[in-house]
C-alpha cells in the first residue's frame, strides 16, 4: 500500500500528464507514492498516455470514465480507488506546486491532529501569478462567500491542491456532491464539525499546455454548489432549475397563443395547443443544455428524449388540472391557490419522471 495517493482528474491534458508524473517522481522522491490520473475520456487521448506509462511504473494508475464528467466526480472516484493513509489532489495542468507535497505530507506526520493540508494561494508567502484581474477578482469573492458557509474558515477554501486523511475523507465522502469542480470547498462545507487544517504557501503557475476549463459554466457550477449546501437538504438545485425553466416556457406559451390567436382569430383552442408543444420543446431543449447537462441527450437521443418529455408532460398537464380542479371544486380554495397548487403538482411529477425516464441514461 502506498503512503500518499496522488489524484489528478483530468480532460484534454494528453501534454501535461507525462510531464506532472516526471515532476511527482522529483519531488516525491523518497516516499512511497502513487499517481491516480481519473481521465474523462479525453479525446486526446490523455488516458492511453498515462496507461502506456503505467505499463513500465506501476506508480501510474488510470481510471477512465465514460458518460461522465466533472472534476469533484472524478477527485471522489480517484479517492475511493486508493487505499493510502494520505490522499492528495492536485490539477493536472502543471499550475500547482507539487515541490511542497512533501511539506504538506509531513504535516501529518509532525502534527496527528492536522486532518486537512491545503496549498494556498492566499496564506502568507503565496501568489495568484499572473492571475488576469477579473479572474483574480472572481477568485477573491468565491472565496468570501465560501468562508460563510464553511464550518472551518481558511485562506483559500477554493484551492484545488490539497491533502486529506483517508478517515476525514471517508466522514464526508457520501455527503459530497459529484458535480461542480470545487471539491475542497464541499469537503470543508459538509464537514459536521470544524476541521483541523494547515495551510502551505505557494505560487500559482501559468498553463503551459491545454486550455483553461475556467469559464461562465463553471462559474455557474459554483453558485449551484453554494446553493446545494444552503438548500439541497430541503430543495433539490436540480429540481429549482427545473423550475425555472418552467416559467420560461411559461413566457413562450403564452407569446405564441397571443401571435397565432392573432392570427386563427377565434380558433383559441387551436393556438393553445400549438403554443403548449412549443412550450413543451422550449423546456426540453433548456432543460437538456442547461438543468441535465450532466446527462445531456446528444445525436438520435435528442428526438428520444424529446418523445418521452412530451409523454411525461402530457400526464403532468392532466395531474395539474386534476389536483387544481381537486382544490377549487373540492376544498374551496381560492381560484389562484388552486391553480398554484395544481401547476405545483405538475412540476414535480414532471420533475420527477423525466428525471428517470428522459434524462435517466444518456442516449447518443
Amino acid at each position: 500500500m502506498p503512503q500518499v495517493s496522488v489524484v489528478t482528474p483530468s480532460y484534454r491534458e494528453a501534454e501535461n500528464i507525462p510531464v506532472l508524473f516526471e515532476r511527482l517522481k522529483t519531488a516525491l522522491a523518497g516516499l512511497d507514492w502513487e499517481l491516480i490520473v481519473v481521465d474523462d475520456d479525453s479525446p486526446d487521448g490523455t488516458a492511453d498516455i498515462a496507461r502506456k506509462i503505467a505499463q513500465s511504473d506501476k506508480r501510474m494508475r488510470v481510471i477512465q470514465r465514460l458518460d461522465r464528467r466533472g472534476l469533484s466526480g472524478a477527485v471522489i472516484e480517484g479517492m475511493l480507488a486508493s487505499s493510502a493513509p494520505i490522499l492528495a489532489v492536485i490539477d493536472s495542468d502543471l499550475q500547482h506546486d507539487e515541490k511542497i507535497l512533501p511539506q504538506m505530507i509531513r504535516r501529518f506526520e509532525t502534527d496527528p491532529r492536522t486532518e486537512l493540508v491545503i496549498g494556498s494561494r492566499y496564506a502568507t508567502g503565496g501568489g495568484v501569478g499572473e492571475f488576469k484581474s477579473n479572474r483574480a477578482a472572481y477568485s477573491r469573492v468565491a472565496t468570501r462567500l465560501g468562508n460563510m458557509v464553511t464550518k472551518t474558515h481558511v485562506a483559500d477554501p477554493m484551492s484545488g491542491f490539497f491533502a486529506v486523511r483517508r478517515e476525514t475523507f471517508m466522514q464526508v465522502a457520501h455527503k459530497l456532491s459529484n458535480e461542480g469542480f470545487k471539491i475542497l470547498f464541499d469537503m470543508l462545507a459538509s464537514s459536521p464539525r470544524p476541521l483541523v487544517v494547515a495551510e502551505i504557501p505557494y505560487e500559482f503557475g501559468e498553463r503551459v499546455h491545454g486550455e483553461s476549463k475556467l469559464d461562465t459554466a463553471v462559474a455557474w457550477q459554483y453558485v449551484e454548489l453554494l446553493l446545494d449546501i444552503l438548500i439541497g437538504r430541503l430543495i433539490p438545485v436540480r429540481m429549482i432549475k427545473f423550475g425555472i425553466v418552467g416559467l420560461s416556457g411559461v413566457v413562450i406559451s403564452l407569446g405564441t397563443v397571443w401571435i397565432l390567436y392573432s392570427i386563427f382569430g377565434e380558433n383559441f383552442d387551436l393556438s393553445q395547443a400549438i403554443a403548449t408543444f412549443m412550450g413543451m420543446t422550449w423546456n426540453y431543449f433548456l432543460n437538456n443544455l442547461f438543468t441535465f447537462k450532466d446527462r445531456r441527450q446528444t445525436g438520435w437521443g435528442i428526438l428520444v428524449g424529446l418523445l418521452s418529455f412530451y409523454a411525461v408532460c402530457s400526464v403532468g398537464a392532466v395531474a395539474n388540472v386534476g389536483a387544481a380542479g381537486y382544490f377549487f371544486h373540492q376544498r374551496h380554495w381560492a381560484w389562484g391557490i388552486s391553480s398554484i397548487s395544481g401547476i405545483l403538482v405538475g412540476m414535480v411529477w414532471n420533475y420527477a419522471v423525466s428525471s428517470r425516464i428522459t434524462w435517466g441514461q444518456r442516449r447518443k
